[in-house]
C-alpha cells in the first residue's frame, strides 16, 4: 500500500488510531434519573411561569424530557436510564418492591437516548397512574425502604462501563426532605444508616449523587434533615446549594441542563518539568466550535447503525491478508516499506506531551500571539501521585513573579510552542467565578505573523492612515454600540438551532417545526436611538465627507461608487484598461473590487469576471 503523506501528518484529532482520539471517544457519561413518584409528588402543586398549577411530578418529568432532547444533540454517545421509586408496580432486575425502571422496546435499561424513549416518556403522565401507580414506599409499619432500593437499582444500572473512561451520575428528584421522619426512632436510625451506607458505597465506586429538590409553595426544602449527609455537603456549601422557593420551571430546566452537561476532560497531558520529574495534567476545552453531529449510516431494514469492516485482499492470489499491512513510500526509484508501528514512531515527535523550556515576563506575551482557543490545565493525582502539590508550587511562583512558562507541546500532534499562563482563583458572593489553573496558549509560527501594512501597500504609494478625528469618531461609535456584560453564551447559532429543530420534528413526528429566533440580527431599536444615530452620522461624515448623504433613487452617487472601485482615486482606470485590453493584468481581488462597487456578481473564474466588467462598461 502506498503511503499517503497527508495521512502521515494528519492532526491527532483526525487520527482514529491516536491515543487522544480513542480517549475522546471513550469519555462518556452514564446517567440515572431517580424520580420520586409518591402521592406527595403528584398532589403538591405550584404556579408555573404561565400561571398554571403544575405538580412536582410534572415538573420533574418535563425537566428530564427537555434534558433528553438536549442530551441527544450535545452528547448522543452518553447513556441514560429513568427510574421511578415509591411506585405500586415494580420493574427491575433485582425484583425490588416500589422501584420501576422505565424503558421502551428494543432498548437496554441504560442505553443511548432514542426518539422513541423521548416520545413515550413525554406522555408518561397520561398513563402513569394506570400502568405504574403511586404509593408510599417508606412506611412506619414496614421495613420497606424504597429510597434504599432505588439507590441499589441505580448502582446496578451504572455497573456498565469503566469509571476511568466514563462519568457516572445519579440525579434524584424529590420533594420529601425527611423520608424517615414519621418512623420510630430506632427504625428511623436504622433506615437512615443503611441508606447513607448504600449512597457511600455508590460514591466509592465513582458514582456521584446530585439532588434536585422541589420546594413546597409555603415551605422550603430543608436539606439538613437528611440529604445533606447523603450527597456529602459540608456546612459551607449549604447556602450555595439551597434552591429558592419561587424557582420557576424554566429555571429548573436551565439548571438541569448545566448540571448534566458537565465539563469533561478533553485530553490528559504529561507535563515534563525536567528530566526525572513529570506531573499529570487534565486539559479542558474552554471554547469549542458548534457544528452539526456526524452522519450515522443506518441499515435500511433494521434502522440500526451499520458497522463498517475492512479487509485487505492480495491482488496476486485474491486471499485475505492476515499479516499486518505494510505501507510504501517511493524514494529514488525504490519503494521504502513501513509497518504500522514504525509509522507510529515516525509521527511521535516527542516522548512527552508537554515539556517545560523556560520562563518569560508576562509583558512579552501579546494579545495577538493567541492564534486559537486556549486549553485550560488542571492537575490530577490519578496516575502520578503528587502532581497537584507540584503544580500548586509552580502556579504560586508564576503568579508571584509575574512570569509565564514557555513549553514544547508535541506527541502525535504537530509540534507547537505554547505559553502556560497561571490563572488565579476569582471568587464572589455567589461562589467561585474562575478556578485556579493554567491556560495553555498556542503560540504562532514565524509565518503566522504578517505585516498588515506590507500586505496592503503598493510600491511607491504611502499606506493610508486614519486621521485623529476619524479615530476619535470611530471610538465614540464603538462606545455607543458596546454590549454590556457580553459573553459568547448570549447568542445561539441560528443555523444550528434551525437544523436541530427540523431533526426534532422529524424524529418525534411533530406537526410543526419549533420556531427559532435569530439572535444575531442587528438590534434595530437600539440602532435607532438618537445617540447612536448621531455617532454613526459623525463617523460617516469624517470618512466620506459631504458626499455620504447624497444618494440618488438608484443608490449612492456614481462618484462614490467610482471611488470605492478605485477609478477616481488614481489607482486604476477600468475604462482605459478595458480599451487597451489590460484587464487581464489585474488580480481577481482587484477585479472583484469593481464588480462589488457596481453591485455585480463576483462568482466565476477570472475570464468570466473580465467579460462581466466589459459588458458593464459597454465594450
Amino acid at each position: 500500500m502506498e503511503l499517503d503523506p497527508d495521512d502521515v501528518f494528519r492532526d491527532e484529532d483526525e487520527d482514529p488510531e491516536s491515543e487522544f482520539f480513542q480517549e475522546k471517544e471513550a469519555s462518556k457519561e452514564f446517567v440515572v434519573y431517580l424520580i420520586d413518584a409518591s402521592p406527595k409528588m403528584l398532589n403538591t402543586t405550584c404556579l408555573s411561569e404561565d400561571d398554571k398549577q403544575e405538580s412536582h411530578f410534572h415538573i420533574a418529568v418535563s425537566c428530564i424530557a427537555q434534558s433528553l432532547k438536549s442530551h441527544i444533540i450535545n452528547r448522543s454517545n452518553d447513556e441514560i436510564a429513568i427510574c421511578f421509586f415509591n411506585t405500586r408496580e415494580k420493574k427491575n432486575l433485582q425484583d425490588l418492591n416500589a422501584v420501576y425502571v422505565f424503558n421502551v422496546p428494543e432498548r437496554e435499561p441504560i442505553d443511548r437516548p432514542t426518539a422513541r424513549l423521548i416520545k413515550d416518556f413525554h406522555l408518561i403522565q397520561e398513563s402513569f397512574v394506570k400502568h405504574i401507580g403511586s404509593q408510599n414506599g417508606i412506611v412506619s409499619d414496614s421495613r420497606e425502604n424504597s429510597l434504599y432500593s432505588a439507590l441499589w437499582v441505580a448502582q446496578a444500572l451504572l455497573r456498565k462501563g469503566s469509571s476511568k473512561t466514563a462519568d457516572k451520575r445519579i440525579f434524584l428528584f424529590t420533594n420529601e426532605d425527611d423520608p424517615f421522619g414519621s418512623m420510630r426512632i430506632s427504625v428511623k436510625e436504622d433506615m437512615t444508616r443503611t441508606t447513607l451506607q448504600r449512597a457511600k458505597d455508590a460514591q466509592d465506586l465513582g458514582i456521584s449523587i446530585e439532588l434536585l429538590p422541589l420546594s413546597h409553595p409555603d415551605k422550603q426544602f430543608d436539606i439538613t434533615l437528611f440529604y445533606k449527609d447523603l450527597i456529602g455537603l459540608n456546612s459551607d456549601e449549604l447556602t450555595e446549594f439551597m434552591p429558592s422557593v419561587g424557582q420557576k420551571l424554566e429555571d429548573m430546566k436551565d439548571q438541569l441542563k448545566k448540571r448534566v452537561l458537565a465539563r469533561r476532560i478533553a485530553k490528559r497531558i504529561t507535563f515534563v518539568i525536567c528530566d526525572g520529574l513529570s506531573i499529570e495534567l487534565n486539559g479542558y476545552a474552554l471554547l469549542r466550535p458548534a457544528i452539526p453531529g456526524t452522519i450515522t449510516w443506518l441499515d435500511s431494514t433494521t434502522n440500526l447503525p451499520i458497522k463498517v469492516e475492512r479487509s485487505y485482499i492480495c491482488t496476486d492470489t485474491g486471499a485475505i491478508m492476515q499479516e499486518p499491512i505494510q505501507r510504501i513510500q517511493p524514494y529514488k526509484n525504490q519503494d521504502v516499506t513501513f509497518t504500522t508501528e514504525e509509522l507510529s514512531h515516525l509521527k511521535k515527535i516527542s516522548t512527552g506531551h508537554l515539556r517545560l523550556l523556560g520562563f518569560k515576563p508576562l509583558s512579552c506575551l501579546k494579545d495577538y500571539h493567541n492564534m486559537k482557543p486556549s486549553t485550560f490545565l488542571y492537575p490530577s493525582d490519578k496516575e502520578v501521585i503528587g502532581s497537584t502539590r507540584a503544580f500548586i508550587a509552580l502556579h504560586r511562583s508564576m503568579l508571584q513573579l509575574g512570569r509565564f512558562a514557555v513549553a514544547f507541546y508535541g506527541g502525535t500532534t504537530p509540534p507547537r510552542m505554547v505559553a502556560l499562563v497561571a490563572q488565579d482563583e476569582i471568587e464572589s458572593d455567589g461562589g467561585q467565578v474562575e478556578p485556579p489553573g493554567m491556560n495553555m496558549i498556542y503560540l504562532p509560527y514565524a509565518n503566522d505573523m504578517r505585516d498588515i501594512e506590507e500586505l496592503h501597500s503598493k510600491p511607491g504609494v504611502a499606506v493610508p492612515r486614519a486621521s485623529d478625528e476619524q479615530l476619535n469618531k470611530a471610538s465614540a461609535l464603538m462606545r455607543r454600540l458596546e454590549l454590556k456584560d457580553f459573553t459568547v453564551c448570549q447568542f445561539a447559532n441560528p443555523a444550528l438551532q434551525k437544523h436541530y429543530a427540523i431533526l426534532q420534528a422529524i424524529a418525534l413526528d411533530e406537526d410543526a417545526v419549533r420556531e427559532t429566533r435569530d439572535e444575531t440580527l442587528p438590534d434595530e431599536e437600539g440602532m435607532n436611538r438618537p445617540t447612536v444615530v448621531k455617532a454613526i452620522e459623525e463617523f460617516k461624515q469624517s470618512i466620506f465627507g459631504d458626499d455620504s448623504d447624497e444618494e440618488s433613487d438608484s443608490g449612492p452617487k456614481e462618484k462614490t461608487r467610482k471611488r470605492k472601485a478605485g477609478i477616481a482615486d488614481g489607482n486604476y482606470d477600468f475604462i482605459e484598461l478595458a480599451k487597451t485590453g489590460k484587464l487581464k493584468d489585474l488580480t481577481v481581488v482587484e477585479l472583484k473590487t469593481y464588480l462589488t462597487a457596481n453591485n455585480l456578481s463576483v462568482v466565476g473564474k477570472k475570464e468570466v469576471l473580465i467579460n462581466r466588467i466589459l459588458t458593464h462598461i459597454g465594450k
